[in-house]
């Protein structure tokens, strides 16, 4: 006569242990995978940040075209504030909302990227380990 038996979680634990061992190149996956989520969370802070020197550089131009045309106008270059003909004025500042344009899209550019490997890392992950790793952040 044949007897089923349950498992128990020990024995389901010590017969998925040998197959959900962990090798070198899943190591390697998931240091890759933190290293990525770590640089894609600075990314976004410099991103967001950005965006908000952006704003202000916005509301900035925004107040400059309500300045008349002979006044110099307050500029800061560094740590100093120098006082320029506003069409110079308003040359900078469209000078300094071209790079943080560009440097706004290079940020989103890396960010996809980043996004794209983490989540072939998850797939990949997932797909060895199921539900015994937890790459939610």
């Amino acid at each position: 006569m044949i007897q089923h038996r349950m498992l128990s979680k020990e024995d389901e634990v010590a017969a998925g242990g040998e197959e959900n061992e962990v090798r070198r190149e899943d190591q390697e996956k998931i240091n890759r995978f933190s290293r990525l989520h770590q640089r894609e969370s600075m990314l976004e802070e410099q991103l967001k940040a950005k965006q908000k020197d952006k704003e202000d550089l916005e509301e900035i131009s925004t107040e400059l075209e309500l300045a008349d045309e002979d006044e110099l106008v307050p500029y800061k270059i560094g740590d100093s504030f120098f006082q320029l003909p506003l069409e110079e004025a308003q040359s900078l500042l469209s000078t300094s909302t071209d790079q943080i344009d560009s440097d706004v899209s290079r940020l989103e550019e890396s960010l996809e990227e980043i996004r794209e490997e983490l989540q072939q890392l998850k797939v990949s992950l997932y797909a060895r380990f199921g539900r015994s790793i937890n790459l939610e952040v």
